[in-house]
C-alpha cells in the first residue's frame, strides 16, 4: 500500500515538474538560437536585448494573472493553460515569418513560464507530505535543469546536422527547419514535451489544499488519502480547516505586519537568484565562451557541460535538502557561488581563459543548483498562508521575472561596455547580498507542515 501511495505522489510530481521542464527548455533554447537570428534579422545591440528578453515579458503578465487566477479556478486549470500556451509558442517561433512574428510566438511562451513557474511549485508544496516536501519541489528545479540540458542538446545535435547535410538535402520541411534556418528546428522541438504535459495533466487530481479552501472537502480528503494514510488525511484536513478559519485571504492580510517578514523573503531570494548571474550565463554562454576564444560549435558543447553540472548537483539539493535543511544549503552555495564568480572575472580579467575559465564557471552553477535555484521555489512555496498563497507566490515568482528581465537587457551592455570580468563580479557582489539575508532572515522550515510555519509568523 505504502508503494502504491508514493508511486502515485511520484507520478503526479513528475507530471507537474513538467512544466519546470518546459521552462528550463523554452529559456536555454535561445541561446543557440541568439546568434542565427541575429544574423538572420541583422539585429542591433538592443533589438538583440529585445528579443532574448521578450519571452521575459511574458513571464511577468503571466505571473500577474496566474496567481490571482490559481486560487479562483484552481492549480490544475492554470497548468492546462500553461501547456496550451507552450505548444502555441513552439509552433508559433518554428513557423514565424518575421521579426515581430518571431517576438510575439516568444512572448506566448514567455507567459506560459510565467504561469507554470508559478503555479507548478506552488501545486507541488501543497500536494506534498512535510516529510519530503522539500524533496519534490526539488524535482522542479530538476526538471528546469533537464529542459536547460535538452535544450543545450538539441542545438548541438541540430547544428551537426545542419553541418553535415547542408549540402545533400533531407527533404524540404526537413531542409528549412533544420538545414536552411536551423533555428527553426530549435524552437519547434518544444512542441513535442508540451504535448505530453497536456496529456499527463488529464491524470492528475486538483491540489487537496484548494479543494478544502473552497470546501470540497470530501474531494480534498479522497486526493490526501491517496497520498498518506486515511488518519493522516483526516489530520490535515482538520490543520488545514483550523488554518483557514484564522484567514481572510486578502492582499491586506499579505502585506499586514505579521507577513512582512516572509514576504520580504519571498521577494528577496528569488531577485537574487536571477541576479547571481544564472542567466547571463544560459543566455550568453555561448558568446561569453566565443569570446574567450572557443568557436560556436565547441561553445554550443561548453554548454552542455554546464547543462550538466547544473543537472548533477541538483540532484544533491533533492538528496539533502529535507535532511540538512534549507539555510545550511543555501549559505553553503551562496558563498560557494560568490567565489567562483569573483574567480571567472579573474580568469576574464588576467586573460587566462580556457580550462579554467570552464571549471569556474561549472563550480558556479554547481553551487547554484544546491542552493540559489531550487531553494527559491522550495521556500517561497513554504512560507505563506493557504489561502493567499498563489497571490503570494505570484508577487515573488514576479519579482524573480522582473530581475530576470533586466538581467537579460542590462548584461549585452555590460559585456560590451565594461568587459565580462566586471560583469561577474557585479553577480558575485548579489550572491554576497542572498547570504547576509538568509543568514538573518530566514528560518528553518525542514520536516514541518505548511500549516505549522503559517503559525511561525504568528508567534514573531
Amino acid at each position: 500500500m505504502f508503494q502504491t501511495k508514493s508511486f502515485y505522489l511520484f507520478a503526479i510530481t513528475i507530471v507537474a515538474t513538467m512544466g519546470g521542464l518546459l521552462f528550463g527548455f523554452d529559456m536555454a533554447v535561445i541561446s543557440g538560437v541568439l546568434p542565427f537570428v541575429k544574423d538572420q534579422f541583422s539585429l542591433s545591440a538592443a533589438e538583440e536585448g529585445w528579443f532574448v528578453s521578450s519571452a521575459l515579458v511574458g513571464c511577468i503578465i503571466g505571473v500577474a494573472f496566474s496567481g490571482e487566477l490559481s486560487d479562483r479556478l484552481g492549480r490544475k486549470v492554470m497548468l492546462v493553460i500553461s501547456a496550451i500556451l507552450f505548444l502555441l509558442s513552439a509552433i508559433g517561433t518554428a513557423g514565424a515569418s518575421s521579426f515581430t512574428f518571431l517576438i510575439l510566438a516568444r512572448m506566448l511562451g514567455g507567459i506560459g513560464v510565467g504561469v507554470a513557474s508559478n503555479v507548478a511549485p506552488l501545486y507541488i508544496s501543497e500536494i506534498a507530505p512535510a516529510a519530503v516536501r522539500g524533496r519534490l519541489v526539488t524535482f522542479y528545479q530538476l526538471a528546469i535543469t533537464v529542459g536547460i540540458l535538452a535544450a543545450y542538446l538539441t542545438n548541438a545535435g541540430l547544428l551537426n546536422v545542419s553541418l553535415a547535410y547542408g549540402a545533400t538535402g533531407l527533404g524540404n520541411l526537413i531542409d528549412y527547419v533544420v538545414l536552411e534556418e536551423v533555428w527553426r528546428g530549435m524552437f519547434g522541438l518544444e512542441a513535442i514535451p508540451a504535448i505530453l504535459f497536456l496529456l499527463g495533466l488529464l491524470f492528475v487530481p486538483e491540489s487537496p489544499r484548494w479543494l478544502i479552501q473552497k470546501n470540497r472537502i470530501e474531494e480534498g480528503t479522497q486526493v490526501l488519502a491517496k497520498i498518506s494514510s486515511q488518519a493522516e488525511a483526516q489530520e490535515d484536513v482538520s490543520n488545514i480547516i483550523k488554518t483557514s478559519n484564522q484567514e481572510t485571504g486578502s492582499y491586506k492580510e499579505l502585506f499586514s505586519k505579521r507577513l512582512r517578514k516572509p514576504l520580504m523573503i519571498g521577494l528577496l531570494l528569488p531577485i537574487f537568484s536571477q541576479f547571481s548571474g544564472i542567466n547571463a550565463v544560459i543566455y550568453y554562454g555561448p558568446r561569453i565562451l566565443n569570446d574567450a576564444g572557443i568557436d560556436l560549435s565547441n561553445a554550443l558543447l561548453g554548454q552542455i557541460v554546464f547543462g550538466l553540472a547544473n543537472l548533477v548537483f541538483t540532484l544533491i539539493a533533492i538528496w539533502k535538502v529535507d535532511k540538512l535543511g534549507r539555510r545550511p544549503l543555501y549559505l553553503v552555495g551562496s558563498i560557494g557561488a560568490a567565489l567562483s564568480l569573483i574567480f571567472t572575472g579573474f580568469s576574464f580579467y588576467t586573460g587566462s581563459t580556457g580550462f579554467f575559465l570552464l571549471l569556474s564557471i561549472i563550480v558556479f552553477l554547481a553551487c547554484f543548483a544546491f542552493s540559489i535555484g531550487p531553494l527559491k521555489f522550495v521556500i517561497a512555496a513554504e512560507i505563506f498562508p493557504n489561502k493567499i498563497r498563489g497571490r503570494a507566490m505570484a508577487l515573488s515568482i514576479m519579482a524573480m521575472w522582473v530581475a530576470d528581465t533586466i538581467v537579460g537587457q542590462i548584461t549585452p551592455i555590460l559585456l560590451a561596455s565594461a568587459g565580462a570580468a566586471v560583469t561577474f563580479w557585479f553577480f558575485a557582489a548579489f550572491c554576497i547580498c542572498a547570504f547576509w539575508v538568509v543568514l538573518k532572515m530566514v528560518p528553518e522550515t525542514k520536516g514541518k507542515s505548511l500549516e505549522e510555519i503559517q503559525g511561525m509568523w504568528a508567534r514573531n
